[in-house]
């Protein structure tokens, strides 16, 4: 039986955490290739949309016609693990509110091309914003952003370099910077804690939402629970801060992005009214003269 003295274990811990953190930011990415689930296969009607990038990536993304004339388009940046097929029960529900939906798979991620990379996905972030004021009913001046988790990171990078300006932005469990957020799940094993310095040196503070939320100037609604396994809730707290007004904060029971999933009941209708009241009344379309 081969023994390892502590001096040997942190050593080792240290050479693995070394390894862990040498693809970087890239640690934040776990796309898959397959598919989840067909929204067709339970009644819901969607349409595939293919568009690409700013350097030409193939992009695909599935929309979801409201149920009547749009309140306003949802474009939805879903979280870093799977794909679309994956994540689209978080927001297509709202085209029955009146919504259009638009959820897109970031390059490297479903049928999407490329491979994912930081400053690609803010690139496919902003073709995304481009596309949603494409859609079918859309109007450029009522497109919500709605971001999850590392999804809200991309979006908040895309809506400050683009310069677009959403009706609303909703982000839910979201955190303050990469590096941050990941020197603070360093910090939840013991023998990894005497490490949690690394990610400062080793993951890129490049795109992180601390650098762009205060210059995002559209009502901003937080979402977090105190009992998030995977961001912790001070994340969302300090971009809540650092965030300009007019912004509410939502703290939910429990669980990481499950307000619209396993607490729709609750957090669904509150989404609806927030968004509504945000909003405000649709426009009445021009009169045509008639001449006299």
């Amino acid at each position: 039986m081969v023994e390892f003295s502590g001096r040997t274990i942190i050593y080792y811990s240290l050479f693995a955490v070394l390894l862990l953190l040498s693809g970087c930011t890239h640690l934040f990415f776990q796309p898959s290739g397959g598919v989840f689930s067909d929204p067709a296969e339970d009644g819901i009607k969607y349409e595939v949309i293919k568009f690409r990038s700013g350097d030409g990536t193939e992009l695909t993304g599935m929309f979801f016609p409201s149920k009547g004339a749009p309140l306003a388009t949802i474009a939805h940046f879903h979280g870093n693990a799977q794909n679309m097929t994956a994540h689209f029960p978080y927001s297509a529900w709202l085209a029955r509110e009146g919504f259009n939906v638009f959820i897109f798979d970031y390059r490297g991620y479903g049928a999407s091309g490329g491979r994912p990379e930081m400053g690609g996905l803010v690139q496919d972030g902003v073709a995304a914003l481009n596309q949603a004021a494409k859609l079918p009913g859309a109007d450029s001046e009522r497109i919500i952003v709605f971001g999850q988790s590392l999804g809200g990171a991309i979006a908040v990078a895309a809506v400050a370099e683009s310069g677009f300006r959403p009706a609303a932005m909703v982000l839910e469990g979201t955190f303050y910077s990469y590096r941050s957020v990941a020197s603070a799940a360093l910090r939840r094993n013991w023998w990894s804690w005497p490490f949690s310095w690394i990610p400062w040196a080793g993951v890129t503070g490049k795109y992180s939402p601390s650098d762009y939320i205060s210059k995002i100037k559209c009502p901003k609604l937080f979402i977090h629970s105190e009992l998030d396994p995977i961001v912790p809730f001070r994340q969302s707290i300090k971009l809540y801060e650092a965030a300009k007004g007019p912004k509410e904060f939502w703290s939910v029971p429990s669980g990481h992005t499950d307000a619209f999933y396993g607490q729709r009941e609750t957090y669904g209708p509150k989404l609806t009214a927030y968004l509504k009241t945000v909003l405000g009344p649709l426009r009445s379309p021009a009169r045509v003269s008639d001449g006299h």
